[in-house]
């Protein structure tokens, strides 16, 4: 994963999702994954872009100390989760020709590293878009349904634990870096933009079967590095004007997310609050025993690679 800010606030937020979804009873057959490379096994190692995590010192803390795609040194935020539910300690990626139908009984990733919600924004480094990660998604039921049966893939399919985390890169790579949507919304517009195609996602994935999902908002993306380390006139500080964009977005995908709750039978759905945790650790690393590290004119957590956190 290329942000460890995250890691650490998935790591803590699998308390809230299994109060959530583990109730008495009430079994999780399998993990399944959709979002960005906050929660990307490797998929993008299989497709024809440049964002790829296939090359040390990506994986050095993984089984073997391998590169996986996933990018993070170790496991991402997905497998820790998968492991808290006893499903299994590592979500294959679905594009992975050395995983089966038989693996992704248990758990499947369907995520890629750079993508968002807009289209637009996969575009910016051809990886796979959210609707397509849906079509392999629908593709992966039908292999479920001919390897288990169709009553089992249907228990299967409603009791599985969904993990959504997408949203940064719509901004951060798309948003303040191409005029495109600059020129066609305003913030607050895009900002709705981005809502009503996370709740169509939504929508359709509770069409399509899913009860249980649990959907990350934004972290404090003006903390973040690199978005640190080019704030010169903020003397690299967080950038409080994004900052304040990621919690109107939070803000408006909550509301949504009560919406669904309320009109969509039997769903489930979660928001996962990953703000606060990230931006209380990083105003309080001592407290959760993390050191910072200096790394020229920037002081982050971890090591930085090309302005990314490894």
């Amino acid at each position: 994963m290329r942000l460890i800010y995250i890691w650490l606030a998935w790591a803590i937020l699998i308390t809230q999702v299994i109060m959530v979804a583990c109730k008495p009873r009430n079994n999780v057959p399998a993990v399944i994954v959709f979002g960005d490379s906050s929660v990307d096994s490797g998929n993008n190692n299989k497709i024809a872009t440049l964002l790829k995590s296939n090359f040390k010192p990506y994986g050095r803390d993984f089984e073997g100390g391998r590169p996986t795609g996933r990018f993070c040194n170790g496991r991402v935020p997905p497998d820790f989760i998968a492991e808290a539910f006893g499903v299994k300690k590592n979500i294959p990626a679905y594009l992975d020709p050395a995983y089966t139908i038989d693996d992704f009984v248990t758990g499947v990733c369907f995520a890629s590293a750079g993508t968002g919600y807009d289209n637009a924004t996969s575009d910016v480094l051809n990886v796979i878009p959210l609707w397509k990660e849906i079509e392999f998604y629908k593709e992966y039921q039908a292999k479920l349904r001919a390897h288990v049966g169709e009553e089992k893939a249907n228990e299967i399919i409603s009791e599985a634990l969904y993990l959504i985390s997408l949203g940064t890169n719509d901004f951060l790579e798309n948003y303040y870096i191409f005029p495109t949507r600059q020129l066609h919304f305003t913030v607050s517009q895009y900002q709705d933009f981005l809502v009503d195609i996370a709740d169509n996602f939504v929508r359709k994935l509770h069409s399509l079967g899913a009860r249980k999902l649990s959907i990350t908002g934004l972290v404090p993306i003006g903390c973040l590095p690199l978005e640190r380390a080019t704030n010169i006139f903020g003397d690299h500080g967080c950038n409080k004007n994004y900052n304040k964009v990621a919690l109107q977005f939070n803000a408006k995908l909550e509301k949504m997310i009560s919406k669904v709750n309320k009109e969509l039978p039997q769903l489930k759905a979660l928001s996962a609050n990953a703000y606060d945790i990230v931006f209380d650790i990083i105003s309080r690393p001592s407290f959760y025993e993390i050191s910072h590290k200096k790394n020229g004119n920037e002081e982050v957590i971890g090591d930085v690679k090309d302005g990314f956190v490894e």
